[in-house]
């Protein structure tokens, strides 16, 4: 199945608006994303293998047809997992509408 990145970001977002906060689509073994209550986040985890966030990435500034296939692959079998540190981010963040 040939799937442009919006497309795939779209199908994303609907999966993980549906989780609690804190929840986490575990794309491959070195990338993950969550929803941060506007947006998908993409996220690396870090190189020393704890399974721990590392920064953020935008897909569409890598070779999208590189990870295409991998991601894609990803909706026919989705596995979620739950981030204790997302809680705290999310936890320690102003509300959105905070200075508006």
């Amino acid at each position: 199945m040939t799937m442009s990145f919006p497309e795939f970001d779209a199908e994303l977002a609907i999966l993980l608006r549906d989780h609690i906060p804190g929840i986490s689509a575990e794309l491959t073994d070195f990338a993950v994303a969550y929803w941060d209550g506007h947006r998908v986040v993409y996220c690396f985890l870090r190189d020393d293998g704890n399974g721990k966030l590392d920064e953020e990435f935008d897909p569409t500034h890598y070779v999208w047809a590189e990870w295409h296939d991998e991601f894609v692959a990803w909706l026919a079998d989705p596995r979620f997992s739950a981030r204790a540190e997302l809680i705290g981010w999310m936890n320690d963040a102003p509300p959105f509408d905070a200075g508006a």
